[in-house]
């Protein structure tokens, strides 16, 4: 069992930065891939970016590729999802969500998620 709490959304100009947290309970988080996703208003919730078990790889949407780093500190239990650049497009609700595969193709779909954190508001003006 895994709990995963997000942090670090806010309101924030076009062209800043934030950068949220996902701190996770339970023993076996450096064994689950860890994934962000986020959904606006009146849209699917769509995959931002993942990390393997390690942290020796990483995904990303083209929509935030070069934009957005995610990475991992498995001895914090904490995933990270740093955004630059941000744009009023880039708003919605965050989610933050782990996965027990090692099947990296499995990273970009939500149903595959084994948990879930209640996710974090971001907003970008323009």
């Amino acid at each position: 069992q895994v709990q995963l709490v997000e942090s670090g959304g806010g309101l924030v100009q076009a062209g800043g930065s934030l950068r949220l947290s996902c701190a996770a309970s339970g023993r076996t988080f450096s064994s689950y891939a860890m994934g962000w996703f986020r959904q606006a208003p009146g849209k699917e919730r769509e995959f931002v970016a993942a990390i393997s078990w390690s942290g020796g790889s990483t995904y990303y949407a083209d929509s935030v590729k070069g934009r957005f780093t995610i990475s991992r500190d498995n001895a914090k239990n904490t995933v990270y999802l740093q955004m630059n650049s941000l744009k009023p497009e880039d708003t919605a609700v965050y989610y933050c969500a782990a996965i027990d595969s090692y099947y990296s193709d499995y990273y970009f779909h939500a149903a595959e998620y084994d948990y879930w954190g209640q996710g974090t508001q971001v907003t970008v003006s323009s």
